[in-house]
């Protein structure tokens, strides 16, 4: 039930935000009208009356394609002891095992 109410609320929130944005224009064209209830005593007759009617205009979303030039960032990696940067591509740099020490690497199996 929880679930649904939640459900409900944000799609309010949706149509509200769809509506201030100009996303989505909804106009009456026609305004309702209740229908003519009569009683007798062979019961309830009811004539007449009309839903109303909207005019509901939605925007577009439009998806292309094209080139463009994003700048990537450069990393460098400098040892401690001052030497030389080491570019790098991306890749992370792989750990240097100490003579007599063991490690293990999860990700080989």
């Amino acid at each position: 039930m929880r679930a649904i109410l939640l459900l409900l609320i944000l799609l309010v929130v949706g149509v509200i935000a769809a509506v201030a944005t100009g996303f989505l224009d909804i106009n009456q064209t026609q305004s309702a009208k209740a229908p003519d209830i009569d009683a007798t005593r062979n019961g309830i007759a009811a004539s007449g009356g009309q839903p109303p009617k909207f005019d509901v205009d939605t925007g577009a979303v439009a998806i292309g394609k094209g080139e463009a030039t994003i700048p990537v960032p450069r990393l460098e990696v400098r040892p401690a002891d001052g030497g030389a940067a080491q570019p790098t591509n991306g890749a992370a740099p792989q750990p240097q095992q100490q003579p007599g020490v063991a490690t293990t690497d999860s990700t080989q199996n």
